[in-house]
């Protein structure tokens, strides 16, 4: 294997006219502060890591897609668009690792990075002429240069600033001719940190021009099997990648009528905008889409994926997207949301029934054998997922499912009965499992799940809901709880109850915040009774803190009970 030794500029000048990527590769996924430390690297002299790009001949060019690199990244459209390759006669790169670095270096030297801070921010790189470059022995992690993405190059803060676009270091063959552009700026500084900054652009310039920053190995095989074989190895170790991204390579080349990529990215994203909002990645998509198309195998290998499937899942692609959405929208309703939605495989078998019914506007319906199928779907779900019903061997059991629901009808009530009896599971709750229940943590797994079915009746269309301690978190200090005169024994009592279940609610965005670190008692008072009854509140004599114990076992009492009633 012969690794060939690359500048940064030589990347940046084949980018997207000799480097693309291929339709294996996810977009980028770092985020600012990951490009900070990438040049921050450079800058220090720390290795970067090697390169594999993959020589793609100009006669094979037009049988896989290709896409370029993002230049000004987007966070409201992230996705990389098709390379145009028509007129290209020449053999091209396609990039199997080193994507993420090499899209940050764009950026950094050539593109901006918008983002959602509390606001849309466009950003540009830029580096601090005036910071020392000393390093933080105390702190490894810190930036030994000043780099940031910033809006503008305007100065804030006290410590001496003056930021330099770093993409203008391009601009200049030579180092002397960079500092000269910065003299004017530079004249009214003092006398060392002027020498700062010109020492600072100066080594920006050798490292961006001339310092053999990384290498890259070739590989020149048109095997694509093993081209895909390579690629799985170079990135086993880097950032995770979903399998649908190898997948969605084979996909795009072989549907007929449709770009599956753009179908599949935009759908995601679609799909995770309902409601308020879902986290669901492209690997449920396909495993939806083989699910959803009936007589397909489900597992997901490469295998799965022919010619002859993949038009299967084309001619599917509407009812799959109508059936999913349909179902992502009925949950919404109930409740779920990025937070509880703990075990989205089990969303499949109900898509797939709401598929077999034929209504895509089945979350709306309000006919009296839609609604009971609705309820019956919404206790199916919360029990198969706090039984962890799909932890194990989950393409089995959906496969299994899939088999029992293929019968149903427009007018077949939802198999509950049936579906229970093959997951080995009941519709309620035992003992054992409610005490596991009892002890589930602060922003635990299931935590919010649990949460969520101690309020049936709550409306939750378009709200965003918070834990929230009841007794807030802030008194739970071991040197408060002293200082209160409490012994050894209470003290472990509060702090072994304080952070679980029995002093757990959910509030509204507004609730919290103006609840925020409150003494309960004194809270409590600004809230009617129907709070109380909603939040499963004890109606006790005290709820001040010293009656925190009897708060948690009275409050524990009602929620068995609230659990028992599921």
């Amino acid at each position: 294997m012969e690794y060939i030794p690359i500048r940064v500029s030589d990347i940046i000048r084949q980018v997207n006219r000799d480097i693309y990527l291929p339709a294996i590769q996810r977009e980028l996924v770092w985020g600012t502060d990951r490009i900070e430390r990438l040049f921050d690297s450079i800058m220090a002299d720390f290795p970067i890591g090697s390169f594999l790009f993959w020589l793609l001949e100009q006669k094979n060019k037009d049988e896989w897609p290709v896409y370029e690199f993002i230049r000004d990244f987007d966070g409201e459209s992230p996705h990389n668009p098709p390379a145009n390759m028509a007129g290209i006669m020449k053999d091209i790169k396609l990039v199997l690792d080193g994507q993420q670095r090499i899209t940050s270096l764009l950026i950094g030297l050539r593109g901006k990075y918008r983002y959602f801070y509390y606001r849309w921010r466009e950003t540009r790189l830029y580096l601090n002429l005036l910071k020392p470059a000393v390093p933080n022995e105390d702190n490894p992690e810190e930036l030994t240069y000043g780099f940031a993405f910033r809006e503008s190059a305007d100065p804030n803060g006290e410590k001496p600033q003056l930021w330099y676009l770093v993409g203008r270091i391009l601009d200049f063959e030579d180092a002397e001719d960079a500092k000269s552009d910065m003299k004017p700026r530079l004249v009214a500084l003092p006398e060392d940190q002027r020498e700062n900054a010109n020492k600072l652009i100066g080594r920006l310039h050798n490292r961006i021009h001339t310092t053999l920053v990384g290498n890259y190995y070739q590989e020149n095989s048109q095997d694509y099997d093993k081209v895909l074989q390579v690629f799985v190895r170079a990135n086993s170790a880097g950032q995770p990648l979903e399998y649908s991204d190898l997948l969605l390579a084979t996909a795009t080349a072989k549907w007929e009528t449709l770009d599956a990529r753009s179908e599949i990215h935009d759908f995601t994203d679609s799909l995770n905008g309902l409601g308020n909002g879902y986290g669901f990645g492209k690997d449920f998509v396909l495993k939806a889409c083989l699910y959803l198309s009936e007589n397909l195998p489900i597992q997901y290998q490469v295998k799965n994926f022919t010619r002859k499937n993949l038009r299967t899942i084309e001619g599917n692609w509407e009812n799959i997207k109508d059936f999913l959405s349909a179902t992502v929208r009925l949950i919404s309703r109930f409740g779920f949301n990025t937070k509880n939605v703990v075990a989205p495989l089990a969303l499949l078998p109900i898509a797939f029934y709401i598929m077999k019914r034929g209504n895509s506007s089945f979350d709306t319906s309000s006919k009296a054998e839609d609604a009971d199928a609705q309820v019956a779907i919404r206790k199916w779900f919360t029990f198969s997922t706090l039984k962890n019903a799909f932890g194990g061997s989950s393409d089995t059991t959906l496969t299994r499912l899939r088999e029992l629901l293929k019968t149903c009808s427009p007018t077949t009530p939802f198999p509950s009965d049936l579906l229970y009896k093959s997951l080995g599971i009941d519709p309620r709750l035992d003992e054992a499992e409610i005490d596991r229940i009892l002890g589930y943590g602060y922003q635990g797994r299931y935590t919010y799940l649990v949460l969520s079915l101690l309020y049936p009746d709550r409306d939750w269309k378009d709200s965003v809901f918070h834990e929230d301690h009841i007794f807030p978190k802030s008194e739970f200090q071991l040197r408060a709880l002293k200082k209160r005169g409490y012994d050894e024994a209470k003290i472990q009592a509060y702090m072994s109850k304080y952070n679980i279940l029995a002093n757990l609610q959910l509030l509204t965005e507004s609730e919290n915040l103006s609840k925020n670190a409150t003494p309960f008692d004194k809270w409590i008072q600004t809230r009617d009774a129907a709070f109380c009854k909603r939040h499963l509140i004890p109606d006790l004599t005290n709820l001040g803190f010293d009656s925190f114990e009897e708060f948690s076992k009275a409050r524990t009492v009602l929620i068995v009970t609230s659990l028992k009633g599921l």
